[in-house]
């Protein structure tokens, strides 16, 4: 099998404390169908490598960083982990990126000496295996293709955005303990606007760059999703695609989920039986006669939470019933909680995280909001089509390549599993509402919407296949 490695942050079922994980934990697999070896290479925080098992050293150094260091080769459900052990650097109480006082101050050295482990490991081998592709993900590992481009090693790199937002910016001063080269600090290599960003330092050195739907890549190109790097995109624009992200179709099937009431496309039965069930669990009126909406988010501007305060009075009014998961920012957890306050019985809010619940209210709930002002995959959408839940979502990103919004012509077409609206404001929002309440009055229609969206395939293996070709193409 060719060999490919992967560098993050996080993976599941490791870390996670975003989609970037979903993606980095379900590669390996998917790829191996394609015949490629995936090793994912991360940091390992504490605990990791309790849960990798890694016992085979493969690599160490003394000073690295600040510290002694040592990569361990484990393996954590079929995923073979390349954890860098720095307990210096990773070792740490907190989250993967901030503790109790908020961001670690080191995280450019951090994620720099991630990205200098990975292009040693890329550049030559350990213990007989040497990739010949490398997969960066997102600004942590931004520096990968930036330092084997510096060493003019020859290995073919891609980058891959999850979310442009986040964008490794750091102080130029921080160059120095970066081990960056002085002479690429200019506007072809890692500078940006007198800053260091890793992010950057990536998509000038990778041979290609992925972003994680094909209209996210599309987006990139203008100033309001590109957040400054818009130019980097639009003059690397032929190299850069956008490759769907997908779900697991073992952990999200309403047919087998340990947390649901079983039900299917062929078989819908258990779906009221949730449904009834999530009106209790969220404490919601028992007879609800217009549609259950559920929220699974972060509350932030990003996610559109703020458009809900707005637009869930009219949709109330009209019958319908809306639960929301999730946490955030002060004031948007406030304003939720706001909500509730203001229609109990209609409106009940968790703040929070809970993996179980969210299974049970994509069961339970009959459509999922997903109002992001930029999205550049989702996969919240996603699971509401596999669970009957349909999608009600902002025409961005990744959330409008996977939903067929609800009109005349997709109606006719038999094509519609949602609704799409535009532009994301608080009435664009209203208006959808009022339109997911139309469809859920009709029963033949929205009857035929829940069974099209479940029957859809959106798992790995579409994904798997584009990884493979791309690969294949940078070895060529």
């Amino acid at each position: 099998m060719k060999r490919v490695l992967s560098v993050a942050s996080e993976a599941v079922p490791l870390v996670k404390t975003g989609g970037l994980a979903d993606v980095v934990g379900a590669l390996p697999a998917a790829l191996a169908g394609q015949g490629w070896h995936m090793r994912v290479m991360m940091p390992a925080y504490r605990g990791v490598l309790d849960r990798v098992g890694a016992t085979d050293v493969v690599w160490a150094a003394e000073n690295f960083f600040g510290g002694s260091a040592r990569l361990c080769l484990g393996s954590v459900g079929g995923m073979e982990v390349l954890a860098l052990d720095a307990p210096h650097l990773y070792d740490r109480a907190g989250g993967p990126y901030s503790g109790a006082q908020g961001d670690y101050w080191d995280n450019a050295e951090r994620f720099a000496a991630l990205s200098w482990a990975a292009a040693i490991v890329a550049r030559d081998g350990v213990e007989g295996w040497k990739p010949e592709v490398v997969h960066a993900h997102d600004w942590q590992a931004g520096l990968v293709p930036a330092f084997l481009r510096y060493w003019n090693t020859g290995v073919p790199t891609v980058m891959t955005i999850h979310n442009m937002a986040f964008q490794g910016r750091f102080g130029p001063q921080k160059a120095g303990p970066m081990r960056l080269p002085p002479e690429w600090f200019h506007r072809e290599g890692y500078e940006f606007w007198g800053d260091v960003s890793t992010l950057k330092a990536g998509l000038m050195a990778a041979d290609a760059i992925t972003t994680v739907s094909p209209r996210y890549a599309e987006e990139l190109m203008r100033g309001e999703f590109g957040l400054g790097l818009e130019g980097v995109i639009q003059a690397r624009a032929g190299v850069v695609s956008g490759i769907l992200n997908g779900v697991d179709g073992q952990v999200w099937d309403p047919e087998t989920d340990p947390e649901v009431h079983p039900y299917s496309a062929a078989k819908p039965q258990g779906k009221a039986k949730n449904r009834k069930a999530l009106l209790a669990e969220f404490g919601l009126n028992a007879e609800v006669s217009g549609p259950l909406l559920v929220m699974v988010t972060r509350m932030t501007p990003q996610k559109g939470i703020d458009l809900l305060p707005q637009a869930v009075e009219s949709f109330v009014a009209a019958g319908g019933a809306l639960a929301v998961l999730g946490s955030g920012d002060s004031w948007a957890e406030a304003a939720m909680r706001d909500l509730a306050a203001r229609h109990p019985g209609r409106v009940a809010v968790r703040i929070g995280y809970d993996e179980g619940l969210s299974h049970r209210m994509f069961a339970g709930g009959d459509a999922v909001l997903v109002p992001s002002r930029f999205e550049p995959c989702g996969l919240t959408q996603l699971y509401g089509l596999r669970y009957g839940c349909v999608p009600v979502v902002s025409a961005v990103g990744g959330l409008a390549d996977t939903v067929v919004g609800a009109s005349p012509a997709t109606q006719a077409l038999g094509a519609e599993t949602g609704v799409v609206f535009s532009p994301v404001d608080g009435l664009g929002l209203t208006q959808a509402l009022r339109r997911l309440v139309a469809l859920h009055a009709d029963a033949p229609r929205w009857k035929a919407m829940v069974r099209r969206g479940m029957r859809m395939d959106w798992g790995w293996e579409r994904s798997a296949v584009a990884y493979a070709a791309l690969y294949e193409g940078l070895i060529a």
